[in-house]
């Protein structure tokens, strides 16, 4: 199995989006990492920021060889009331459907703590959960897999690795293109 954790980091013109692939939920080192260098962005526009970060997730999903077998991203898949589409359903649409999203959220969504289709994963000793959407996977199964995943804190460690390769300058080991 591969699982793609994606991010997508802003600079004043343009993004750096990251790709790290695992071999699974349990991994605890990525088995290659990706990241694309964007020129231009779209401006954010509030509650259409997948108008902006999907063309950049796109971009980085085609570095891998193959389409990874599960996508996660930084975002809500469902944003809640009413429910709607976010980020990670307009992916799974753009993949046609062939690969299950799991999204990741840090903040709360208006009323993402009582959407059903929201789970509130809390992991490590933190007090403030993680806001996890799925769409291709059982909502149940997702949280339970981000709970188990490795990390000593609240964001699980490949999702730390990809925001930190998103966030900054390539480094040695990563296929920047």
């Amino acid at each position: 199995m591969t699982i793609a954790f994606l991010d997508v980091g802003y600079k004043a013109s343009g993004a750096r989006a990251a790709c790290v692939l695992a071999d699974s939920w349990e991994s605890e080192s990525p088995h290659a990492t990706y990241v694309r260098e964007i020129d231009a962005t779209e401006p954010y526009e509030p509650g259409s920021f997948f108008r902006r970060e999907l063309p950049c997730l796109l971009c980085v999903l085609r570095l891998p060889p193959l389409l990874p077998e599960i996508v996660v991203v930084d975002g809500y898949v469902w944003l809640p009331s009413p429910l709607r589409p976010g980020l990670g359903a307009y992916l799974y649409e753009a993949l046609g459907r062939c690969a299950p999203v799991v999204g990741i959220a840090k903040t709360a969504f208006a009323g993402a703590h009582s959407c059903d289709a929201v789970a509130r994963v809390f992991r490590g000793d933190s007090r403030h959960p993680l806001f996890v959407t799925a769409v291709g996977i059982e909502l149940d199964v997702a949280a339970q897999r981000v709970r188990q995943m490795p990390g000593k804190h609240r964001i699980p460690e490949m999702m730390r690795i990809a925001d930190r390769l998103s966030r900054s300058t390539a480094s040695a080991g990563e296929r920047t293109v």
